[in-house]
């Protein structure tokens, strides 16, 4: 008999309901205003669901005949059982608030969840869904799997049997975030997501006699590694990265884990004053000899703002002998913050931001990357000056299209307020203005 694959989605309501499958398709649904729309996450642990989405504008709003387009195939090809969470008053702002961001990810409300959408094959990602499409989503699912819903809780979910030859849809319903009750909003979320990481770790679906847990294998716990800390008296200098990941020759190694969270890290050579500061990471046999990777920050006063801004002056790359140079002057920021970037790479795709003057058998390329070597408080990084650009191409777009349309209205006002009219007029009860011809 074929095992039972099910299928998870979360949907908040109201604000931001989001959707994810997973190996069940789950989703958590909120109650939605007429002029709102819903952000909605998919994922799945079956293969190839959803072809790979062209990038759309900003501000696209998924309808709900788009919606249908993405979930009829995943509901055809993939599970069908489906676990739908419901919960109420659940705004965008609260991953913002509560999600955990570059190297604090350790304090999310949301683990289970980036947990999720880093492990699944297959994921989806629809910033606006329209409200419509949300609202309907249960009665969608209905009938799209031809199962009525059916509401239970965690302790009822672990004893529930159900048979793989026919579909399901399972509904629970979780706390309010913004309720007025004794909890925080982070301790409702955290709680929420909880419940959710309990329900694909821990329960047992059983179709036919035979038990299967909701992930097909044990989800590993995804570790958030904290940074790298160079102390003398006190934290002086902070790193930290998603992935590090450095190139010999076009020969890739990953030293995300053989540097972060590591208590034997090599930082030889790592020094620290207010003016000027280096991190020093030396690696054994890495690529058949022992690398060492320098990061060199300066911290200068400029009148012109009136306070003090580092940048990093370079990173450089030490190996037999011989040194790689990079020029990461954009690595700026105030002194008292922290700089994020999602990409410091030497690749031109991924933005480039490592130049070298020489061409350079190293390469490297650093993945949701953090720095702090100035105003170090404990093991936290302060705010951080990212190197995101603030106008986007549809900010610029919208710009342009304002001051063009703003150009006609000045100048058709312009004509408007220059018109005049006429002073002198022929009396037809008088002799007839008459223009005598000079020769």
């Amino acid at each position: 008999m074929a095992a039972t694959v099910v299928s998870q989605m979360w949907l908040g309501t109201r604000w931001a309901p989001f959707l994810w499958l997973h190996l069940s398709l789950v989703a958590v649904a909120a109650a939605v205003a007429a002029e709102q729309q819903v952000p909605l996450v998919l994922w799945s642990s079956d293969r190839d669901l959803w072809a790979p989405m062209a990038d759309t504008h900003e501000g696209h709003i998924t309808s709900d005949m788009q919606l249908s387009t993405y979930l009829d195939p995943a509901l055809e090809l993939g599970p069908r059982n489906v676990l739908l969470f419901l919960q109420d008053k659940l705004s965008i702002e609260d991953f913002t608030a509560y999600g955990g961001v570059f190297g604090n990810k350790q304090d999310s409300a949301f683990s289970n969840l980036e947990n999720a959408l880093d492990l699944a094959p297959s994921s989806l990602v629809l910033p606006a869904v329209d409200w419509y499409a949300i609202s309907t989503l249960t009665t969608y699912l209905q009938e799209k799997l031809g199962a009525s819903p059916l509401h239970v809780d965690l302790a009822t979910l672990k004893e529930l049997k159900l048979n793989a030859s026919l579909p399901a849809l399972l509904l629970i319903h979780l706390p309010y975030t913004a309720s007025s009750g004794l909890m925080a909003p982070r301790e409702v979320l955290t709680g929420n997501d909880e419940v959710i990481g309990q329900v694909a770790r821990d329960v047992p679906v059983v179709a036919g006699g035979l038990g299967r847990q909701l992930l097909q294998t044990q989800v590993a716990s995804h570790v958030i590694h904290p940074p790298v800390s160079y102390n003398d008296t006190a934290p002086r200098i902070l790193f930290w990265a998603q992935n590090f990941s450095v190139a010999y020759k076009d020969e890739w190694k990953d030293l995300t884990s053989l540097t972060f969270g590591v208590e034997n890290l090599n930082l030889t050579g790592s020094f620290w004053n207010d003016s000027f500061a280096m991190l020093s990471l030396t690696y054994e046999s890495l690529f058949g000899a022992t690398v060492t990777f320098k990061f060199i920050l300066a911290n200068r006063f400029y009148p012109v703002s009136a306070r003090y801004w580092f940048t990093m002056e370079r990173l450089e790359i030490h190996s037999n002998g011989s040194a790689a140079h990079f020029n990461v002057s954009q690595i700026t920021g105030p002194s008292i913050y922290s700089f994020h970037c999602e990409y410091v790479s030497s690749l031109s795709k991924k933005g480039n931001l490592l130049v070298t003057n020489v061409p350079s058998l190293w390469q490297m390329t650093l993945h949701d990357f953090q720095i702090q070597a100035f105003n170090v408080t404990g093991e936290q990084f302060s705010y951080a000056s990212d190197c995101a650009g603030f106008f986007s191409p549809g900010i610029w777009m919208g710009l342009l299209t304002t001051l063009f349309m703003l150009f006609i209205f000045t100048y058709g006002l312009h004509m408007i307020l220059s018109l005049k009219t006429m002073d002198r007029f022929d009396d037809h009860k008088g002799p007839t203005i008459t223009l005598t011809q000079i020769v």
